[in-house]
């Protein structure tokens, strides 16, 4: 297997097994975070150092630190990235994203016997939905808040994302997407992060857990980060 790609596969298995570990921390019953309260600041940092640390165990590997189907794609498409790197690269984000979020389910599996649907045990500790179930304007808000993202992250000084202090500044730029644009539909910015973790949800045996997987929303962070990225992408190169 080719490093980069093995690469992408563990960053983003690193990046969803933080994410979704904060998602359970402020969750789930008789988790410390659920005891002294949590709030959106907590998830943005969380979900930002889970970004973060996925990008410098990528870089260890050798790859570009992608993390995310929409930027694999989106750069693809601009001649930023080779094309035959594309389906590697994006199954090995799925499948890591899909086995992070189990590895984090693994460690709170005490917790999800002791919490039920109606107190947290959701498919939202693990995927994305809205504040308002409005599938045009959570199209937009996803396309836009992944267009932010990505147009920032290509105005860095340096193209390679997994160096130095690189994902450390990506850390920060998504707290501030989290801040800005977060709220509406949580922010996936990324198909692997929502679709692998919603997939583990829905086919292993948790205890107690809601089986309204929210499907129907499903499409949303899967399309609506690759249309933003790729609009950034596109953008930038008429500079």
């Amino acid at each position: 297997m080719d490093n980069t790609v093995l690469g992408e596969f563990i960053g983003t298995m690193v990046l969803t097994l933080f994410g979704c570990g904060v998602g359970c921390s402020i969750n789930l019953k008789k988790t410390l975070a659920n005891a002294v309260g949590a709030n959106w600041v907590l998830v943005a940092f969380g979900w930002g150092v889970a970004v973060m640390l996925g990008i410098y165990t990528s870089g260890f590997f050798g790859s570009p630190g992608h993390l995310n189907p929409a930027v694999s794609l989106a750069f693809a498409i601009g001649g930023l990235f080779e094309w035959s790197l594309v389906v590697p690269y994006v199954l090995a984000q799925f499948v890591g994203a899909f086995l992070g979020a189990l590895i984090a389910a693994i460690a709170f599996s005490a917790h999800f016997k002791e919490t039920g649907p109606e107190e947290g045990n959701s498919v939202g500790i693990f995927a994305t939905g809205p504040a308002i179930d409005a599938p045009i304007a959570n199209l937009i808000s996803e396309i836009i808040a992944t267009f932010a993202f990505i147009f920032s992250l290509l105005l860095l000084p340096a193209a390679d994302f997994s160096a130095g202090f690189q994902p450390l500044i990506v850390l920060f730029l998504l707290v501030g997407i989290s801040f800005s644009f977060g709220s509406t539909t949580g922010y996936a910015i990324n198909p692997a992060r929502d679709l692998g973790p919603r997939l583990m949800y829905t086919l292993i045996p948790l205890p107690n857990k809601n089986t309204d997987y929210n499907w129907k929303y499903a499409w949303i962070p899967l399309t609506g980060p690759i249309i933003g990225a790729t609009i950034a992408v596109l953008l930038v190169n008429l500079f």
